[in-house]
């Protein structure tokens, strides 16, 4: 077993720490004050090749793995959680199906605008009376002469307020069942699609819509590889995208870590660094221990993806066991800074509250839990 880093995956975070630190850095505390996405990053990423990093060279991508797909979210969300989860929906959520299924020509018309960061996507599966449970999806196509009219509303979508265009879930039968549920690409903005912008206190910066549609027509070619019943490609797209926020998680949690350790060694109590009061020490000691845990469990768990031996079982215990370290890290980071923990001067409680995301999105760790206990037959 090899548990080292490559010598390009090792170029690739110092290439993205180096971006982060000073290009995005500088915009957080505006953007997350306004609740504005910065949109000019997207072609700033698009033109470093992180959108379309761990996509073929043969499809225009970087023909990087897994690997290199948890190292730019960890680094990213290292700085800003909200800034990586509208890369993080683009760049996988957005337009993974489309790369994975898609026509050639649905490819050339969004797929590699996508991937330069010229186009901006969103992912539409959330609805209002849905929440995790995908089958329950209401939003439906019906087959018309030339295409479908859809009809249907979706709730927390990421990047929708922006997005030039869409992935959209609807059924496209009326039985409740997964075949049933297929993918359109929808042009962004239309006047049967109407977006409302969330306001929101985690993941401020990262624009989040409610979506209502009415009488949408779309022709036949709108229709994901022009197939119905792409229900599959939603779950696969879904389960390697638990690793992915899980990095997002892990690159949170050692921000605040690094937060709480810088001040545990500046602020002096007593003619003392707090950091040698054994209560602090010993935090800080079981902050560090969690996130290295949760470190190699991700990496894991892309390493799984790459050899295309990841199951739903294992991307549920990851991201269910790198969500809840966040949250418990920059909670403890907070406790460490005391007053100043909840001072926008400093960022752990930025970190927590956009770290409260992921123990709901993409899942809630109670879905986690049910897809980990099914696995074990309960």
């Amino acid at each position: 077993m090899d548990f080292s880093f490559s010598a390009e995956h090792q170029l690739l975070r110092e290439t993205v720490r180096r971006f982060s630190e000073t290009e995005l850095a500088p915009l957080v505390r505006e953007a997350d004050d306004n609740e504005v996405f910065p949109r000019e990053l997207f072609p700033k990423w698009g033109e470093m090749g992180l959108i379309a990093a761990r996509y073929p060279e043969a499809d225009g991508g970087g023909g990087f793995d897994k690997i290199a797909d948890c190292i730019i979210r960890e680094e990213t969300s290292r700085v800003c959680q909200a800034f990586a989860s509208s890369l993080s929906a683009h760049s996988h959520l957005g337009i993974w199906p489309i790369w994975r299924i898609g026509t050639e020509a649905q490819k050339e018309q969004y797929l590699k605008p996508a991937m330069a960061g010229l186009k901006v996507s969103c992912f539409g599966l959330s609805e209002p009376d849905g929440g995790s449970n995908i089958r329950a999806l209401k939003t439906h196509a019906k087959k018309v002469d030339g295409g479908y009219i859809i009809n249907g509303s979706k709730l927390y979508i990421t990047n929708a307020p922006m997005a030039d265009f869409m992935l959209l879930a609807a059924r496209t039968s009326p039985e409740m069942s997964a075949k049933s549920i297929s993918l359109f690409i929808v042009d962004l903005p239309s006047k049967q699609v109407e977006i409302q912008k969330l306001a929101k206190e985690s993941i401020r910066a990262s624009e989040t819509g409610l979506i209502f549609i009415d009488d949408l027509f779309v022709p036949d070619d709108a229709l994901l590889g022009e197939q119905e019943g792409t229900y599959p490609i939603i779950l696969e797209s879904l389960t390697e995208n638990r690793v992915g926020v899980s990095a997002n998680c892990l690159g949170m949690a050692t921000a605040a870590f690094e937060e709480a350790e810088r001040y545990a060694h500046e602020r002096i109590i007593s003619d003392q660094p707090i950091g040698k009061f054994q209560s602090i020490g010993h935090k800080l000691a079981n902050m560090s221990a969690e996130i290295e845990a949760a470190r190699w469990m991700v990496y894991h768990g892309a390493w799984l993806t790459d050899n295309n031996t990841l199951d739903n079982a294992m991307a549920a215990k990851i991201k269910l066991i790198a969500s809840e370290m966040a949250v418990k890290v920059s909670e403890d980071a907070i406790r460490i800074l005391g007053g100043a923990g909840i001072m926008r001067d400093y960022p752990v409680g930025r970190i927590h509250r956009d770290s409260l995301l992921y123990i709901i999105g993409e899942g809630t760790s109670e879905i986690q839990r049910n897809i980990i206990a099914r696995s074990l037959g309960f």
